[in-house]
């Protein structure tokens, strides 16, 4: 099992990468604000009632427009406003007995709409997430968000320890080799939180030493209207990290652009047909590449790509020129060499064993060789 790197390894690494993740590190020290924060401050001076009767299509010609407001004002290489300067308007809005709409009620609108025909990951499988008859779960399964666990994780990448980490059951991918099926595949496996208790949670994490919020699973894109409600809730700034396999939709993209500070994502496969076989994605190369560089323009990326045995040729290599070519040489990415065949990997014979030491050697020399300086 990976753990975290080694205090003195860490302080090695950590000096080239921190440029590249500066605009998260700002605000895990609570020198920046959050970008879900400067979306609620972000007034759309319309109430909030009038959300449920406007068109889809209007609701988006309205965030483009909010959007492009908040990012003259966010700039991820320059110093947004600092908490305390919205101080005094935070607790204004707290009193006020008037009921506002911002640009984080706008996104939340939009991706429950969305979910009424859902296409919030890309199978767009158009089941009504919000019917009160609501007896079909779609092709992930999930119904209501269901949370397995939820604790400060010291396994994570240094830079992001100790990370809230809040595992959703449920995904919208199959992968035969999941080291998480019992969550992933078990949609039952947790209990249910209101949006409020969980946001109090999150505040008292926070307390008590978390440097970010970081939502996984399973997968949380089922989960994208109740993680923004959750959000609009929690009166401390901190980072939000979506921890994700990145079958998210083009229109959950837009959503999570201004509300996602950092992008964790799971680069798993270097073409479909590897993808189609092992985790039932269409499209998947069109998709993943699509969102990872929406993502690099809107917050901080970390890449992680679990090596697979017999897949380096395939789908590593592919995967780290693709990231070398199209995201740029700093992009940090985390090489794992941990695979082992869980679930049905042993159906597939190429990936029910361990990666050699070999391929484990090759994967980090080609990303190397490509130029890719920022390697944990």
């Amino acid at each position: 099992m990976w753990r975290p790197e080694p205090l003195d390894k860490h302080k090695k690494w950590s000096n080239s990468i921190s440029w590249v993740i500066r605009d998260y590190l700002e605000i895990s020290k609570n020198l920046k604000l959050a970008r879900f924060k400067l979306a609620y401050f972000i007034e759309t001076y319309e109430e909030k009632n009038t959300l449920q009767k406007t068109s889809l299509n209007d609701l988006w010609e309205q965030h483009q427009r909010y959007y492009s407001f908040f990012r003259k004002i966010y700039s991820k290489k320059k110093a947004a406003p600092d908490p305390d300067t919205f101080k005094s308007y935070y607790q204004k809005i707290n009193a006020s007995k008037t009921p506002r709409r911002s640009l984080l009620d706008l996104k939340l609108e939009i991706a429950e709409k969305i979910s009424e025909s859902c296409y919030l990951c890309e199978k767009r499988c158009g089941v009504n997430r919000k019917s009160r008859f609501f007896d079909k779960s779609g092709y992930c399964n999930c119904q209501k968000p269901v949370i397995a666990s939820e604790f400060l994780h010291i396994g994570e990448e240094a830079p992001l320890i100790p990370s809230h980490t809040i595992f959703f059951t449920g995904c919208t991918l199959h992968c035969v080799f999941c080291q998480n099926w019992n969550i992933s595949q078990r949609i039952n496996a947790g209990i249910h939180l209101s949006e409020r208790k969980l946001a109090s949670i999150i505040d008292t994490r926070r307390k008590q030493g978390s440097i970010n919020v970081n939502f996984v699973g399973g997968e949380p894109t089922p989960h994208l209207p109740f993680i923004i409600r959750t959000m609009s809730y929690c009166k401390e700034n901190l980072p939000v990290i979506w921890n994700s396999n990145f079958f998210m939709s083009e229109e959950s993209m837009w959503i999570l652009q201004g509300f996602v500070d950092l992008y964790l994502s799971d680069f798993k496969f270097g073409n479909d047909e590897c993808a189609s076989r092992l985790c039932a994605a269409d499209n998947y190369w069109n998709t993943i590449t699509r969102n990872h560089l929406m993502a690099n323009e809107s917050g901080t990326l970390i890449i992680r790509h679990l090596i697979l045995p017999g897949h380096v040729e395939c789908c590593t290599k592919p995967i780290l020129s693709w990231i070398a070519e199209h995201l740029g040489f700093d992009t940090v990415v985390n090489l794992m060499g941990q695979y082992h065949p869980d679930y049905y990997a042993h159906q597939y014979p190429e990936i029910s064993r361990i990666p050699f030491s070999s391929e484990i050697e090759e994967a980090v020399r080609w990303a190397k060789k490509v130029g890719l300086k920022n390697l944990i």
